[in-house]
């Protein structure tokens, strides 16, 4: 498995047409070009791909979409969680996984539950899910955080192969990597902490900044995973302008900006998110 999700995965953008209807068409041109452009995996319905706010028909037509248009028949990991651990587990049973590798879960948000209920929560999933799962934390979108403790306990779980770490807190992602089995998987969930992540074990990416910029956080990600650290520092120095104004009006509002100035798709988002101020468009417009 770590040979199969080594490298860039990219969380895919959701896109929406001006009705706020799937996009397919742009989604299947989305595809080709990450296909084209060294991408070694794809991610849906995580975060950036929108769905909290995507209903689970949707969800299921996304992931028949990608096994019908996958050009180079690419890894899919796919995305779901929430603060319900029994409707999680029965989305989680009633799924077709056919063509899927692996099932990304967040950490449960709102809620907060104690490490003791978070880990109650990813057993209850891991055991019943038919395919490996990796853990997701992301302090600051859920609320709580998944403690290096936690990780490793949960580590030896036969069904649960890795973690996609957004804490941006090394000391503990140290932790991790000192505590964990050499076939537990660590992954970078920001992307500006790839290059020092994989310096002390991470194996890539799951980026966000990859659905524009596929070619380059590929390049950044085979650099540091062959110890070329200085070339993988220049394409991350680039990559820096850009990447907080991914963020300053959520994502993935910034990222889908960048793709509709790229004419991969429109930057249409679902509420409560809304589409981008013309401040930071313009502010796009001159960093690309």
């Amino acid at each position: 498995m770590q040979k199969l999700l080594k490298g860039t995965g990219v969380a895919l953008v959701t896109p929406f047409d001006s009705n706020l209807k799937i996009d397919f068409k742009s989604f299947e041109k989305i595809l080709e070009y990450h296909s084209q452009n060294g991408i070694d995996y794809f991610v849906v319905n995580g975060t950036t791909g929108e769905a909290a706010t995507t209903n689970k028909q949707e969800k299921r037509e996304l992931l028949d979409f990608i096994r019908n248009h996958n050009p180079k028949k690419l890894p899919i990991m796919y995305g779901t969680g929430g603060y319900d651990t029994l409707d999680i587990v029965e989305h989680v049973k009633e799924m077709n996984w056919t063509g899927v590798d692996a099932l990304l879960s967040v950490s449960p948000y709102y809620n907060r539950p104690s490490q003791k209920g978070i880990v109650a929560h990813y057993e209850a999933v891991a055991d019943a899910c038919p395919v490996p799962v990796i853990l997701y934390n992301v302090p600051k979108r859920t609320g709580s955080n998944l403690t290096a403790d936690t990780t490793l306990a949960l580590s030896k779980h036969d069904n649960i192969i890795g973690i996609k770490e957004a804490s941006g807190d090394f000391s503990q992602i140290v932790d991790i990597v000192a505590g964990k089995a050499d076939d537990f998987m660590l992954f970078s969930g920001d992307d500006m902490c790839t290059v020092p992540m994989i310096s002390i074990g991470a194996i890539g990416v799951i980026s966000v900044l990859a659905n524009a910029f596929p070619k380059e956080m590929s390049s950044m990600v085979n650099a540091a995973l062959d110890g070329k650290y200085t070339e993988a520092t220049s394409y991350l120095s680039k990559l820096s302008y850009i990447n907080p104004h991914m963020y300053s009006e959520s994502s993935p509002v910034g990222i889908k900006e960048v793709m509709n100035q790229m004419g991969l798709c429109g930057n249409h988002v679902r509420l409560p998110l809304v589409g981008p101020s013309a401040e930071l468009s313009a502010t796009i417009k001159k960093l690309i």
